[in-house]
């Protein structure tokens, strides 16, 4: 596994640089500290978004049609290293904490996002190449599934679906002849701004607009 580090002599000696620039070597020690830690890296397999764990946790799986690299500004970019980061800090805060995995999730995403500036690169084009290459629930590309593979993420995952089909429910007219449509709407945009902030989704125009009112910015 290439893991490029950038400091492979004396990696903790004293340096004298600029605060940020230390904030940014240190963080790249980081992420090598974690992908050191990683015991199993397996790329045999087609993985629902991109990457995900085995339910023991020992092994980070990494679609096997994912591109090891991709090119920024004349330099190539190796990836594994901050999916693994994603999924190392993901698998860990669930199991150990206990967290939901929305929640999970939104603090695997920010470390990776650090992790990826911290490097130099641009988060819009790091994650508009990762885009690029996801295979949702549902693909026909997901044939070799490992068995192990923890589907808690891909099962919350579908809450904000659940609630999504709801909502069209609704809008057609179908529900309980007891509740007013207005009052089901808002019950159902109140779930959906919880997810919402949890998970980074866009909820619907309706409930966009009520996000002011519930959410400090």
């Amino acid at each position: 596994m290439p893991l490029d580090f950038c400091h492979p002599e004396a990696p903790h000696k004293k340096l004298r640089m600029p605060e940020w620039f230390v904030s940014s070597l240190m963080m790249d020690r980081a992420l090598d500290a974690v992908v050191r830690r990683v015991k199993h890296l397996d790329r045999k397999h087609d993985i629902p978004y991109l990457a995900g764990y085995s339910l023991d946790g020992n092994t980070i799986y990494i679609d096997r049609h994912m591109p090891q690299s991709f090119k920024f500004r004349g330099r190539v970019i190796e990836t594994d290293r901050f999916l693994l980061l994603h999924e190392e800090v993901e698998k860990t805060l669930i199991d150990r904490l206990g967290l939901h995995y929305l929640h999970a999730h939104q603090i695997a995403t920010r470390a990776e996002q650090a992790a990826v500036r911290a490097a130099g690169i641009s988060w819009r084009a790091y994650d508009r190449f990762m885009q690029k290459n996801v295979k949702r629930d549902g693909d026909e590309r997901l044939s070799k599934v490992p068995a192990d593979l923890d589907i808690k993420p891909y099962r919350d995952e579908h809450d904000f679906d659940l609630l999504r089909r709801m909502m069209a429910a609704v809008e057609k007219g179908h529900l309980p002849s007891t509740r007013g449509k207005a009052a089901v709407r808002r019950a159902i945009e109140k779930a959906m701004l919880h997810v919402e902030v949890h998970r980074g989704e866009k909820a619907f125009p309706a409930a966009k607009r009520r996000r002011k009112r519930v959410i400090a910015k």
